[in-house]
């Protein structure tokens, strides 16, 4: 990569850290406070949990195509300050209901198709494969410290002091915005209009198994974050300040894991293989958990297995969806395929939650290794890549 696709990549990947930092550091300890607040169900605890993925779903579209119009940059900013300002009432929610309204409120600031986007302009096609990675790791890499710094934080400042932290972490993202990623032009919208632009994303079948799969793959995550705080605190015997010794291993180990075999992936031109085998890794390691999640190390062992799985798909996604559209229409292309990311994260928490009152972690983690099979059957049907980063279209 040159040097300015050096600085786009390390600028955006930096707002993406410091953001889903804030984000990531609830979710190991979130189920458990949320259970204690008046009214609070597993239903509702779930619901919460997922809330942010519902109006992140909704709004990705609009925002992707507003920076079409306006400018990325501009929305980016717009949809920080949204999300600050949800952090806010989330610290201070004192119901279920509230927490619900907060987090709903966080998950307006719908940027991921933006940055995805801008990426996408500051970088050439045969070098984003590699910024789409570097920023996968970025959001990885937010992960592993944020599972380790929730547990630790919440014993320090509790989950309210994590949302207030979390609001202060997207204010120091807007001078990460303007002062280091580099300036980009405003895309040359389409004058065919929205519905139109919409339809024309949305037809792709190639793009509507990419969508698909996202819907999936989150869906997923968040579901077993909905049932996993709970199995290592009863099952495995860990205190919630504890859960981090658990974490730790797993996302380093997992993270270690996939740098090289992305790179594999990509020298050897395997990349449909591995994309596939990884979704059946995903289906076969959540099925595992069904099966044995009374042991720690059992447990850990998956969860490496899993997570690994996860990093691959997670890299490989955005950068496969970023090569299927034509510049005019790539914030509207991001826009849908983020919104099937946090619908699906939306769904996970909602599902899951529901799940988790009437059958337990088990359902759950049942649950979630059939929506893993489902995937799989249509993600079979991927077309690889061409060497141009053309995907073929027909069907």
């Amino acid at each position: 990569m040159n040097s300015a696709e050096w600085r786009a990549t390390a600028g955006l990947g930096g707002i993406y850290l410091v953001r889903m930092l804030g984000l990531f550091m609830v979710l190991p300890v979130f189920a458990l406070f949320a259970g204690d607040l008046p009214h609070a169900s597993p239903a509702m605890v779930g619901l919460a949990l997922g809330a942010y993925g519902l109006t992140q779903a909704l709004l990705q579209i609009p925002f992707g195509m507003a920076s079409d119009r306006f400018g990325r940059k501009f929305m980016m900013a717009v949809g920080l300050l949204l999300f600050a300002a949800g952090s806010l009432v989330a610290a201070w929610a004192p119901t279920i209901e509230w927490m619900v309204l907060g987090r709903l409120l966080q998950g307006s600031g719908a940027i991921a198709a933006v940055a995805n986007a801008l990426l996408a302009d500051l970088t050439r096609e045969s070098q984003r494969t590699k910024a789409m990675l570097l920023l996968g790791i970025g959001i990885g890499a937010s992960f592993v410290v944020a599972l380790v710094l929730g547990p630790v934080l919440d014993q320090w400042i509790g989950v309210r002091g994590i949302f207030l932290l979390t609001a202060g972490l997207a204010l120091v993202c807007l001078p990460l915005l303007y002062l280091v990623v580099p300036a980009a032009p405003t895309p040359a919208a389409t004058h065919a209009g929205i519905l139109t632009d919409i339809r024309t994303v949305t037809a792709d079948r190639q793009l509507l198994r990419l969508d698909g799969g996202i819907f999936i793959l989150h869906a997923i995550l968040t579901a077993l974050f909905v049932a996993l705080p709970g199995v290592l605190k009863h099952q495995g015997g860990l205190a919630e300040g504890q859960h981090w010794m658990f974490y730790l291993p797993v996302m380093v180990g997992s993270l270690a894991l996939t740098l090289p075999l992305v790179q594999i992936v990509e020298k050897r031109g395997q990349l449909k293989p591995a994309f596939v085998a990884a979704v059946g890794v995903i289906g076969a390691s959540c099925a595992a958990l069904a099966v044995w999640h009374h042991a720690l190390m059992v447990i850990g062992l998956i969860m490496f297995i899993f997570f690994g799985a996860f990093n691959l798909l997670e890299a490989s996604l955005p950068s496969l969806v970023s090569r299927s559209c034509a510049r005019e229409l790539r914030g509207a292309g991001m826009g849908v395929y983020s919104s099937s990311q946090f619908m699906g994260a939306f769904a996970g928490g909602a599902g899951g939650g529901l799940l988790a009152g009437q059958f337990g972690s088990t359902g759950v983690f049942a649950a979630a290794s059939v929506l893993a099979c489902v995937w799989l059957a249509f993600a079979a049907g991927l077309r690889a890549p061409v060497a141009t980063g053309a995907m073929a279209r027909a069907d």
